[in-house]
């Protein structure tokens, strides 16, 4: 097989990826077995109709869902979610989109969980001609709030965002908000990239649609997998001939995801659970004992099974603040990205899911050079 270095080619830096699944590093490391099925999908023709029906029936398995469907990502998966919730399964109407004018189109969202994941979410929803309503305050949104938009009538969705990026206190929970939405035949959107670990419980928590990535934790081809009721999803998948027809997925797309979804119905968790937990231990042997630099272990926020390590350095002792430090960890090729959600407030992440054993050699020693070089 022709191997290529794609780096040396185009000129790109290489990047040692302490981040994380992250869309701007370009997704995850395609697994082996995923990437072969999506390498075989290059030799075929299918029915995409057929196709998006076999997706549904794996994503059913893999979810607990009725059914399900495959997007260009997860943006596109929102957008649609909410547009086959203006629609549902009317050609008419999907044709008429984006104007929105005499369906059902107002959106509720909690205003602490309106993020930028890149783009904000807000202008995902309002790519399908639907009105956002924020209700409540960023630290503040009672029941009371969401039921009153509910009550006052001509809303589409819900949409809840289930991320360590929203406001993590003062909002009304998903079982929450889902039992005030049936209580006015409302469905439920759940935005939940990074939630494909939890689909199974989202989806039973009485979400009506669940939107996750394929390119994150799946570890597949980039693609949204969208999991929930049947004649809803048929509805989203419906939007292909309106609105979506610029968010399909490829069949690459949609046979790594099917893929990615099987190898992960028979992967061992614990198993791998342990690996990330070895390979933060060995970030915390390597650094343990540089003086002013802080260490300890934060578990994923978001409550799926793997943990990070936290790096604290005391810019007294180091000469660094969380922020120079990343930035300094980014010079130069490879470049070196850290988790730095937190850097303003003095504290970095190193995520070694998608890092070897070498790569974390390679950081940890740049990590000592930065520290212990005079300033």
């Amino acid at each position: 097989m022709l191997m290529l270095d794609l780096h040396q080619k185009y000129g790109l830096r290489r990047v040692i990826n302490a981040c994380g699944k992250m869309t701007h590093l370009s997704g995850a490391i395609v697994l082996p077995e995923i990437a072969a099925a999506a390498a075989e999908s290059f030799k075929h023709f299918f029915v995409l109709d057929e196709l998006q029906d076999a997706a549904g029936r794996v994503i059913a398995e893999a979810s607990g869902a009725e059914y399900g469907c495959v997007t260009a990502c997860t943006s596109a998966g929102i957008t649609l979610s909410v547009a086959a919730c203006m629609t549902g399964r009317d050609l008419g109407k999907v044709h008429q989109l984006p104007d929105s004018d005499g369906l059902q189109r107002r959106v509720v969202i909690q205003k602490g969980h309106c993020v930028d994941y890149g783009a904000p979410i807000t202008q995902s929803i309002r790519l399908a001609g639907a009105h956002v309503v924020e209700v409540g305050a960023v630290n503040r949104t009672l029941p009371e709030h969401i039921e009153h938009e509910l009550a006052r009538g001509d809303v589409a969705a819900v949409v809840f965002v289930e991320s360590h990026h929203t406001v993590q206190h003062g909002y009304v929970p998903l079982p929450e908000v889902v039992a005030l939405a049936q209580r006015y035949d409302v469905p439920v959107i759940v935005d939940g990239a990074a939630q494909d670990h939890r689909l199974r419980d989202l989806i039973a928590c009485g979400a009506d649609l669940v939107i996750t990535s394929a390119h994150k934790y799946l570890c597949s081809t980039t693609a949204g997998v969208v999991a929930g009721r049947r004649a809803l999803v048929e509805a989203v998948v419906l939007q292909n001939r309106g609105i979506g027809r610029g968010m399909k997925a490829g069949k690459e797309a949609i046979i790594g995801a099917m893929a990615a979804l099987e190898y992960r119905m028979n992967e061992d968790i614990a198993a791998w659970t342990a690996e990330q937990d070895r390979k933060v231990e060995m970030i915390l042997a390597r650094l343990g004992d540089l003086p002013g630099l802080a260490l300890s272990v934060d578990r994923d926020p978001n409550g799926c099974p793997f943990s990070r390590a936290r790096l604290t350095p005391d810019p007294q002792r180091t000469g660094h603040t969380a922020v120079s430090l990343t930035a300094a960890l980014a010079e130069g090729d490879p470049t070196i990205v850290t988790r730095s959600h937190h850097a303003e407030v003095g504290y970095l992440n190193l995520d070694a899911i998608e890092l070897t054993d070498d790569e974390i050699e390679l950081m940890c020693a740049r990590i000592r050079e930065i520290i212990t070089q005079p300033t």
